[in-house]
């Protein structure tokens, strides 16, 4: 019987590791899967040894550090009394880069599923990167190359946020006996039959928000969503346009904590829906997106958006002195240019909001255009399935 033990330590790693763990238990009927994570990756098999952290940034990290060690220290007590067949980190640098060299050290293979963004900052850490890993599955096109100059065994398997979308997708289409799709082209009939499906207004534009899958993030963009949503209630041509407006939010979210948002937005008219990100965008026709994996989403989705982000200000101003990107937002790094307008820090405020979606809403070649670079960026990852790729990699690691 093989033992895996996967790590992921926020939302979208998690979800990775939920997909990973159901291609690896097809592939390994009698596995066990042993990991950090969450419900996604517990309600694909994996038993739990410890809850992800949320630590995003310097600030936050700090405050964070106590449960950090805590989930640390059960990693390593789990590898040296389990001595699993390989060790899977998805992203968390800072813990799995130093979770690996112990593993190593153990003598356990290790794999790197999505790899850290070296391209964009703190490049040193390759060199280890280099010593503790056996291989790394990246997701992004351009890190295949970088990784192998440094003599890093790397291969690009395509972005398992595809295999997402495709199963929503499929399974709504088959349930209206349509034809299934295989570029996530999805034409306004379909985004009536999506708007149907999750409660909305078939004829209806929808709008949507996504704040971000971190506790932090929501603190710091839902007063923002507030302020452009009372502002859009003011807006002669949002008046017109008759939009929709819903907020999908991670699962992982505790309700409790954001309650008198959620209250405000509820009294103006926001549908709030749980887990449901995927199904929501493709019912959108437009949206405001906290820079991140949804960014991406909105993009395979041909969704044109807004982005957004704020941080602490220690923690952007500590990121400046060491982030090496000109962009931010994924779609703008992958473009090599500005697609989708990124709004940061202090320009992430209301009236830049607004004006950057009137644009998008009433100029419709700005509109177009943005969705044909959506189309140029999405090529290289549509026809893989990340996760399967994954495990034909880990096939040939404890195989061989």
């Amino acid at each position: 019987m093989k033992v895996f033990m996967i790590i992921s330590g926020e939302s979208s790693g998690e979800l990775y590791g939920s997909l990973l763990s159901i291609s690896l238990k097809n592939r390994y009927k009698d596995c066990r899967i042993f990991g950090i994570g969450g419900k996604r990756m517990q309600d694909a098999g994996v038993e739990i040894i410890s809850k992800i952290s949320e630590a995003l940034g310097a600030v936050e990290v700090l405050s964070s550090l106590n449960k950090i060690k805590e989930s640390f220290d059960k990693a390593v007590k789990f590898l040296k009394e389990h001595k699993p067949d390989l060790l899977i980190v998805i992203d968390y640098p800072d813990f799995n880069i130093r979770l690996a060299g112990i593993a190593k050290s153990l003598g356990i293979k290790v794999l790197y599923y999505v790899s850290p963004q070296i391209w964009a900052w703190r490049k040193k850490r390759i060199k280890k990167i280099a010593e503790v890993v056996d291989k790394i599955a990246v997701i992004l096109p351009f890190e295949e190359e970088i990784y192998r100059k440094a003599g890093i065994d790397c291969v690009f398997v395509g972005h398992p946020i595809i295999e997402e979308i495709k199963e929503v997708i499929d399974s709504l289409l088959k349930n209206h006996k349509l034809r299934q799709l295989s570029d996530l082209r999805l034409d306004e009939y379909h985004k009536k039959i999506f708007r149907q499906n999750i409660g909305f207004e078939a004829d209806r534009m929808l709008l949507s928000f996504l704040p971000g899958s971190r506790h932090k993030e929501l603190e710091r963009h839902l007063p923002l969503i507030i302020d452009v949503i009372k502002d859009i209630k003011k807006d002669e041509d949002f008046i017109k346009s008759r939009l929709q407006l819903c907020i999908p939010l991670a699962p992982n979210i505790e309700d409790e904590k954001f309650k008198s948002y959620f209250e405000v937005l509820k009294s103006e008219g926001v549908v709030i829906k749980k887990g449901e990100s995927v199904r929501v965008l493709c019912a959108s026709d437009f949206a405001v997106v906290a820079s991140g994996t949804a960014t991406l989403q909105a993009a395979f989705l041909n969704v044109p958006m807004v982005v957004i982000y704020k941080l602490s200000p220690l923690t952007y101003y500590l990121g400046r002195l060491i982030i090496d990107t000109k962009y931010i937002c994924l779609i703008n790094i992958l473009a090599k240019k500005e697609v989708v307008k990124e709004l940061i820090q202090k320009d992430a405020n209301s009236k830049n909001i607004m004006i950057e979606l009137k644009k998008i809403i009433l100029d419709e070649d700005y509109r177009r255009n943005i969705i044909s670079e959506y189309e140029v960026i999405k090529r290289p990852f549509l026809d893989r399935n990340a996760s399967e790729a994954v495990v034909d990699i880990i096939d040939g690691m404890i195989s061989g």
